[in-house]
């Protein structure tokens, strides 16, 4: 009951986290900035394509920009009050005329000689409300990276404070979006026509593909059913998208929920026994991917953000949505491991089933090794979704700075665990239920985890050993090969007793205890004879090593009565002491 409601906690906190992650977000998007859905969307319906679109304008190359036989013939060249001489200052005039609705200037800065010759101005600036909208979406804009010159360069500065030189560039990347797996690259191009100067413009590709990405990044559904008197805004957003998202977190929550209860009931429903003991398991994280998937595909159909806000929530959605369905997987492969290790597997408990606990031990660390690969290949996915985090990983593993050398030293014990537990499962140095002697501590293999091993002690105490002190040092593992053992029982007597006689009443009570297996025979020797009593040997085995010593103190115990008993303990160590007798004149004297 404790921990269904723990669960149910659990579940209640998430969601309650994701509802007020989401507000903050919302908290955090420019108040400037207009929201294009308050606008009279363009029309969704693609702008003609059809027409006579001309020969390829491209008549050359230059090192610094393209040569075109022609430019925008169909709305003209550029007003010569705007100022397209540098990418940074092409991109500010689209983006601020767009932001104050002006679309007919901001489609100056589009190269549209890739459309059809019959494009008029109203059309142009249909195109560039697109993409403004597109851009306003999805497209975080690195203005940093956008070269203030002429030439494209970006002036780089070295420790000296000296600039690099470079070469002049006359394409210029500034954003990107998916379209259903094809990655389309927004660039500005510098091109040259006739003796006119040249001039930076967002390029002809970009603008061929407006219509493409539109579709796809456009307003949803309800964007176009909202009447005007319902775009309310609060903090620059419409009071109704803000509603609206609410509703839908609340709607995942509750299919998330009763998705949850139907995968188990259906796990449980088949004849598959397995699914049957990993449905409560493998439920909750189903139930959660169920609901996130709910609301990603219902947030991205019905409703749509722009400006900050739309590139921290959809990157927060996307990261969600990756998360839940690599814990799903993660979850449901360590049910299954655990399946397979609680009821696939025989008796481990028997220290001499040396097959189930080899293969424990596998499950074990195979369970942690496949977890740890579904985890990172999780991470992965997420960072090649975002360009600049792919960037960064590839300027880390690239440089070799003092960053990466600490972190490289900082993970040097992480990954040297991890890969001991790999030589673990293959070498078979220990194996769960093992028993061993570390660091002089008699105990079982309990388990071993992901980077470390839990010894088990006689008293019940719990080693937790690195993997890698496993693998790197000497350790003693009395069930490697076989848990028969032979223990030595140690007693001293005097130089007199007859070794014989503790002989044949070792091999009489040895034969009468019930704990020895047989395998051993009974030795008994004088293994050692210091100055004041001789050291007897006994050699006893059993079928483990609990066996064995438990018989190991039994048969101490009893040779040590024999010795006590014999001839009224005669034979027991003694401290003999000489006394010499009075010299001769005292004794006269007496």
């Amino acid at each position: 009951m404790r921990k269904a409601l723990f669960m149910n906690r659990s579940v209640h906190l998430t969601y309650y986290f994701l509802c007020m992650l989401l507000m903050s977000l919302f908290a955090k998007a420019e108040l400037q900035q207009q929201d294009t859905t308050q606008l009279e969307h363009p029309r969704s319906k693609p702008v003609n394509q059809n027409g006579d679109f001309g020969v390829n304008p491209i008549k050359e190359y230059n090192e610094s920009y393209y040569i075109v036989s022609r430019i925008n013939e169909n709305i003209g060249l550029p007003p010569n009050e705007y100022n397209f001489r540098t990418p940074q200052a092409t991109l500010e005039h689209f983006m601020l005329s767009a932001r104050d609705s002006d679309f007919a200037a901001a489609s100056y800065a589009l190269n549209f000689n890739r459309m059809p010759l019959s494009l008029n101005k109203e059309e142009a600036a249909i195109l560039a409300e697109k993409l403004y909208f597109v851009i306003n979406q999805r497209v975080a804009i690195d203005w940093g990276s956008i070269s203030d010159r002429p030439d494209g360069q970006i002036d780089i500065q070295t420790s000296t404070n000296k600039a690099i030189a470079g070469e002049p560039r006359r394409s210029v990347y500034f954003g990107e979006v998916d379209l259903e797996g094809r990655d389309a690259s927004l660039r500005l191009q510098r091109i040259k026509h006739k003796d006119y100067g040249a001039f930076w413009l967002i390029s002809a590709d970009t603008v061929e593909n407006i219509d493409e990405m539109y579709a796809i990044y456009g307003p949803r559904k309800l964007d176009r059913m909202m009447p005007e008197w319902a775009r309310f805004a609060i903090w620059g957003i419409p009071l109704w998208k803000l509603l609206g998202t609410i509703i839908l977190i609340f709607l995942a929550w509750g299919i998330g929920a009763l998705g949850a209860v139907l995968v188990r009931k259906a796990c449980q429903a088949t004849d598959l026994v397995w699914l049957n003991v990993i449905a409560k398991n493998f439920s909750r994280p189903a139930g959660f991917t169920i609901g996130v998937l709910f609301f990603y595909i219902s947030l991205n159909t019905l409703i749509s953000f722009s400006g900050t806000l739309a590139t921290w929530l959809y990157s927060f959605l996307l990261i969600v949505v990756i998360i839940s369905i690599t814990w799903l997987v993660s979850k449901f492969i360590d049910s299954f491991m655990i399946y397979v290790a609680e009821n696939r597997i025989g008796d481990t408990n028997p220290e001499e089933n040396s097959e189930a606990r080899q293969m424990l031990t596998y499950v074990s660390v195979a369970r942690r090794v496949v977890t740890f690969v579904v985890i990172s290949i999780g991470i992965g996915i997420i960072i090649s979704q975002f360009k600049s985090l792919e960037r960064l990983g590839i300027s880390l593993l690239a440089s070799a700075g003092i960053l990466t050398v600490v972190m490289g030293i900082a993970a040097q014990s992480t990954l040297g665990n991890i890969i001991a537990g790999l030589q673990i499962a293959i070498t078979s140095p220990a194996k769960i239920g093992d028993t061993v002697i570390i660091k002089d501590d008699w105990g079982y293999v309990e388990d071993i985890k992901f980077t470390y091993m839990v010894v088990r002690t006689w008293d019940e105490r719990r080693l937790v050993v690195p993997l890698k002190y496993v693998i790197s040092n000497i350790f003693e593992n009395w069930s490697m090969t076989n848990a028969h053992q032979v223990r030595p029982i140690i007693v001293h007597a005097d130089y007199r007793i007859d070794v014989e006689k503790v002989r044949d009443h070792f091999h009489t009570i040895l034969k009468d205890n019930e704990l020895w297996d047989g395998e051993h025979d009974p030795v008994v020797q004088v293994v050692e004879a210091g100055e004041k009593t001789i050291q007897i040997r006994a050699l006893c085995s059993g079928k483990d090593a609990s066996t064995t010593w438990a018989l190991h103190c039994e048969l101490r115990e009893q040779l040590v009565a024999f010795i006590a008993d014999l001839e009224k303990g005669l034979y027991l160590a003694k401290t003999r002491i000489e006394v010499r007798e009075k010299n001769q004149s005292i004794e006269q004297l007496e």
